[in-house]
C-alpha cells in the first residue's frame, strides 16, 4: 500500500513527533490504508473514514493508553486500530482466527473497553473516572467518543445525567455526522442541526447537564482539532467537545451513498465502485422477505405497523416505509422505547411487527417481559440475524435469544426453517393471537428462489415431520433443518434417520414429542442458539416432566462466545456443519 508516512509509524511516539503538516499527511495516509484494506476484505468502511482526524489528535495530544479513550460504536475505531500496533496484521480484521472488527480488550492494551452496540461509551468512560478519582489518580485523562446517531439513545443520557453532577476528569466526543447505518433520526438531530446551522436559539442542552461544552468544529481539521484538545485536557470536571465530520469523508462514494457504504463489501479501491453482482438469481434474504412480506399484509391490514429500533435499511423495514411512511417508524438506536412504543400501540388494537436484531433485543429484555408479556399484548417481534452472523463476531452473534424468551410466560417463540414458513407466520400473526410472539431468523439468504407463494395459517405449537425413518430421530429449530437435510443427504448410513422440524420452542408439540419419545430410543437435538437453556433444554425438561429415559444428545453453540469468521468457518470450528453432524450421529448408530 502506498503509505510511506503511516509505514513508519511503530508507536504512539511516532504520531507525538510529528509536525502538523506531518499529522496531515498521515491522515492522507491512513485514509488510503483504510480504503484498500476494506476494499480488498471487506468490513465497516464509513465510520473510519469519518474520524481519522480525530483519531491522530487523540493519540497525539493525550497519553495513550495511560489516558483511556473509549470508542462508541466499535466500527469508528480501524484507525485507532491501525495506528497502535495493528497495522501489519490488519488483513486479518474481522477474519477466522484474526483481529476482531471492534475494540477489544484483550487485543490491546490500547482498547479500553470493548464495544460492539452503542451507546455504552460515556457510561463506561465515567466508570473509569470515578475510579481513577477514588485511586487518587487526579491527571489521568478519559475520553468517550460517542458517534453515528448513538448519542441519541437513552443509555447515553444516563451515562450524561450521571456525569454532569460530578467533578470527574470526562471528556466526552459527540462525533456528528448526522447518520447511524441509516440516516439519524428525532429531535436531537434536529436540535444537533440548529446547533450547527447556528439557528438554536434554546439554552444549549449539554451545558444544562453540567458539561463544559465547546464547539461545534470542524473534525476534519486537524490543527483545531489538537488545539481544542490541548485545551480540553487542562480543564477540570465534565467536558463535552462537539465536532462536525462526514461519514465515509475521502471516498467520494462513501460520501455521497453513506448507508451503502457503510459496510459495502469488496470493491474497487482505486475508482471507489462497488463490483456489479452477477450470477444466477438467487433466493432472497431472509430480511426483505420480512420487507416485502409486511407491505403485502399492511396492504390488506389497516392496522399493521412497523417499527425498528435504527435498522430500516438492515431488517428491509425500509420498503414499508417508503410505501407507508405514517405507519412504519425508524424510532433510533432505542431498543428500550421501541418494545414499549409497541406495547402501547398494542393495547390500541394495533398490530405492532416490532423487528430488532436478535443481539440488540437483549438490550430491551426488562420492556419485553413488564411491557409486553405480563400484560399479554400481542406484539409481533421479528428476530432478525438470530444465529450465527458471521465476520462481526461475538457481540452480533444472535445465540442467546431462545434461552432468554423461553423462560418468560405468554410468549410464542417460532423459527421458521424457510421463507415460505417466515411469511406465513407473519400473516398469521397479524390475524390476531392471544399472546406476544418472537420470531427468529438468520442473517443472509434462505433458500427458496419461488417463495410468494398465498398465504396460509400455521396451527400454532404444532411441529412439522420432514423425514420419517427407523433410526434415531432428530429434532431441528429454524434453518439448522436445512443443514439437517444435508447431512441425511451426505452418507447411505444416514437414510434411515428421522427428522421432525418443531418450528414452536414454545409452545412445544407435546403431542408429536411423545411420539417421538415412544419411538426412538436415541433423540438429537440441533439449533444455532446456545445449547445451554435453548431448545435442546426444552426438549430435556419435556423427558425428565415425563419420566422418559431415552438417551438425548444436544447439538448447538458451546458455553463460550463464538468469535468471528465466516458462518461456515464458525460451525465447522464448532462442530455444527454437515460434516461434523454427519459423524456425530453415524456414531450414535
Amino acid at each position: 500500500m502506498t503509505t510511506p508516512l503511516l509505514n513508519t509509524i511503530q508507536s504512539v511516539a511516532d504520531i507525538k513527533a510529528l509536525s502538523h503538516s506531518k499529522l496531515v499527511l498521515l491522515a492522507r495516509d491512513l485514509r488510503c490504508f483504510i480504503i484498500e484494506a476494506v476494499a480488498a476484505k471487506e468490513g465497516h468502511l464509513g465510520a473510519s473514514l469519518g474520524v481519522v482526524e480525530l483519531t491522530i489528535a487523540l493519540h497525539y495530544v493525550f497519553n495513550t493508553p495511560l489516558d483511556e479513550v473509549i470508542w462508541d460504536v466499535g466500527h469508528q475505531a480501524y484507525g485507532h486500530k491501525i495506528l497502535t500496533g495493528r497495522r501489519s496484521v490488519f488483513d486479518t480484521n474481522r477474519q477466522f482466527k484474526g483481529i476482531s472488527g471492534f475494540p477489544k480488550r484483550s487485543e490491546s492494551d490500547f482498547d479500553s473497553f470493548g464495544a460492539g452496540h452503542s451507546s455504552t461509551s460515556i457510561s463506561a468512560a465515567l466508570g473509569m473516572a470515578i475510579a481513577s478519582k477514588i485511586k487518587g489518580d487526579f491527571n489521568k485523562q478519559h475520553i468517550a467518543v460517542i458517534g453515528d446517531a448513538s448519542i441519541a439513545s437513552g443509555m447515553a443520557f444516563e451515562g450524561l445525567n450521571h456525569a454532569g453532577v460530578t467533578d470527574c476528569n470526562l471528556l466526552v466526543i459527540l462525533n456528528d455526522n448526522a447518520i447511524g447505518i441509516d440516516p439519524s433520526v428525532g429531535a436531537l438531530k434536529q436540535y444537533l442541526t440548529n446547533v450547527k446551522k447556528g439557528t438554536e436559539k434554546q439554552d444549549n442542552i449539554f451545558e444544562a447537564l453540567n458539561f463544559n461544552y465547546s464547539g461545534p468544529i470542524d473534525g476534519h481539521n486537524l490543527p483545531e482539532l489538537i488545539v481544542e484538545l490541548e485545551r480540553l485536557k487542562t480543564v477540570k470536571g465534565p467536558k463535552f467537545l462537539h465536532i462536525i465530520t462526514t461519514k465515509g469523508k475521502g471516498l467520494r462514494q462513501a460520501e455521497e451513498n453513506q448507508v451503502t457504504y457503510h459496510a459495502p463489501g469488496k470493491f474497487d479501491a482505486v475508482t471507489g465502485d462497488l463490483y456489479k453482482k452477477t450470477g444466477t438469481v438467487q433466493p432472497p434474504k431472509f430480511q426483505d422477505v420480512f420487507g416485502i412480506t409486511i407491505v403485502e399484509l399492511a396492504r390488506q391490514n389497516k392496522n399493521i405497523i412497523g417499527i425498528t429500533p435504527a435498522m430500516p435499511t438492515g431488517s428491509s423495514l425500509k420498503y414499508m416505509m417508503e410505501v407507508m411512511p405514517d405507519r412504519a417508524f425508524d424510532v433510533g438506536i432505542a431498543e428500550q422505547h421501541a418494545v414499549t412504543l409497541s406495547a402501547g400501540m398494542a393495547t390500541q388494537g394495533l398490530f405492532p411487527f416490532c423487528n430488532i436484531y436478535s443481539t440488540f433485543l437483549q438490550r430491551a429484555y426488562d420492556q419485553v417481559i413488564h411491557d409486553v408479556a405480563i400484560q399479554n399484548l400481542p406484539v409481533i417481534f421479528c428476530l432478525d440475524r438470530a444465529g450465527l452472523v458471521g465476520e462481526d463476531g461475538a457481540t452480533h452473534h444472535g445465540v442467546f435469544d431462545l434461552c432468554y424468551l423461553r423462560c418468560i410466560p405468554n410468549l410464542i417463540i417460532f423459527a421458521p426453517r424457510n421463507e415460505i414458513e417466515l411469511r406465513n407466520i407473519m400473516f398469521t400473526a397479524q390475524l390476531g393471537l392471544k399472546h406476544p410472539i418472537a420470531i427468529r431468523y438468520p442473517r443472509g439468504r434462505g433458500t427458496i428462489i419461488d417463495w410468494q407463494h398465498p398465504f396460509e395459517t400455521i396451527t400454532i405449537g404444532e411441529a412439522t415431520p420432514l423425514k420419517r425413518g427407523k433410526d434415531i430421530a432428530v429434532l431441528t429449530i429454524g434453518t439448522m433443518a436445512t443443514v439437517i437435510e444435508s447431512v441425511i443427504a451426505s452418507a447411505e448410513a444416514l437414510q434411515g434417520i428421522s427428522h421432525y422440524d418443531m418450528r414452536f420452542v414454545k409452545p412445544l408439540d407435546e403431542k408429536l414429542l411423545h411420539s417421538i419419545f415412544t419411538s426412538y430410543k436415541t433423540i438429537v437435538t440441533v439449533e444455532d442458539n446456545s445449547v445451554i437453556g435453548g431448545f435442546g433444554s426444552a426438549i430435556l425438561e419435556f423427558a425428565a416432566k415425563h419420566q422418559y429415559k431415552n438417551n438425548v444428545y444436544l447439538k448447538g453453540i458451546p458455553d463460550y462466545f463464538i468469535e468471528h469468521g465466516t458462518v461456515l468457518e464458525l460451525q465447522e470450528d464448532i462442530q455444527l456443519d454437515v460434516k461434523s453432524l454427519a459423524a456425530f450421529i453415524i456414531k450414535l448408530k
